[in-house]
């Protein structure tokens, strides 16, 4: 079962070194399609790295689509992303996410791994600098097209807010924000949705490189309520546990967050991440644990954890 899972090791620290070619299961033989290679973030030191094949692309793909469509999201909207593309997986998932529901996915170019070194050594107006640099590059393409859809990350949110004539813009046009990459406390959650883009339906995205994919937040849940996340069966399996034992934690509790992808393409088993959570039943028909009110954890083997702009 789900469980079992745990009985392998975090094996996902050999990912910052391993070769490409050797992360290509043999079972495919010569029929793999190798579509794209992925880094994460970096928040924990070197980037880890994956490969995207094409059969588990179209199975990702199809599942962020039908989540999204769940929340009622427009068909054939415009797409702005404001997310860091390249390398990492969330750009590829975005862009990916707006084609399938017909719409051409905009975006803009993001740097975090530069953002976090700035922060790390304390330049912190060479930080604001580089915020004006993404939220500048954002006012041309919000005031210039017709943009139905915005993904963007929790900070860069926050910046809009301060924006006047983006506030006007995004409540006056825009008719979904996607929201993910960084994490958002439930009070900052509450007061975008209920008092910064009181318009604007938010709807949280969860994900990360060693999921492969991204996971939607729950339909149905207002702003008053905790925003749940629920595994993507029988690929994508999530494990909420008390860091010091290992052992689950109890239902409604908050512990760190496992994550297993179990794929044809890639097996990532018993990974640690970076991420502490509530404890919360999944949705029928999903195995392992939901996850809620999804928080950072300060360190990572003895490494402070910087979000940055994602």
């Amino acid at each position: 079962g789900v469980d079992d899972l745990a009985l392998f090791p975090d094996l996902s620290d050999e990912l910052r070194q391993v070769p490409v070619a050797d992360l290509i299961p043999r079972g495919y033989g010569g029929d793999a399609r190798l579509l794209n290679v992925f880094d994460s973030g970096g928040t924990t030191g070197a980037p880890k790295r994956v490969v995207q094949l094409d059969d588990w692309m179209r199975h990702s793909t199809a599942q962020v689509d039908s989540r999204l469509r769940e929340h009622n999201l427009p068909v054939g909207a415009q797409w702005l992303t404001v997310a860091p593309t390249g390398p990492h997986l969330v750009g590829d998932v975005l862009q990916r996410a707006a084609a399938s529901l017909g719409g051409p996915g905009l975006s803009i170019d993001m740097d975090p791994r530069w953002v976090r070194k700035l922060i790390a050594t304390g330049r912190a107006d060479e930080v604001e600098s580089y915020t004006d640099h993404l939220v500048e590059q954002c006012r041309r393409i919000l005031l210039t097209q017709d943009i139905g859809v915005l993904a963007a990350t929790t900070p860069l949110l926050e910046r809009f807010a301060r924006e006047d004539d983006l506030l006007e813009r995004i409540n006056g046009s825009v008719r979904a924000i996607v929201w993910g990459g960084t994490h958002m406390d439930p009070d900052t959650r509450h007061l975008l949705a209920t008092e910064v883009f009181p318009e604007v339906p938010l709807i949280g995205m969860y994900g990360n490189t060693m999921m492969l994919t991204a996971l939607l937040e729950r339909a149905g849940l207002d702003a008053s309520q905790p925003c749940v996340f629920d595994p993507v069966s029988p690929y994508v399996f999530l494990s909420v546990v008390d860091p010091a034992t290992g052992e689950r934690v109890a239902v409604g509790e908050r512990g760190q967050v496992i994550v297993s992808h179990v794929s044809k393409s890639m097996l990532i088993p018993h990974n640690a991440e970076r991420d502490t959570a509530v404890r919360v039943r999944p949705a029928g028909g999903h195995a392992g644990d939901a996850v809620a009110d999804v928080a950072p954890v300060p360190t990572v083997k003895g490494e402070t954890v910087i979000e940055g702009v994602y």
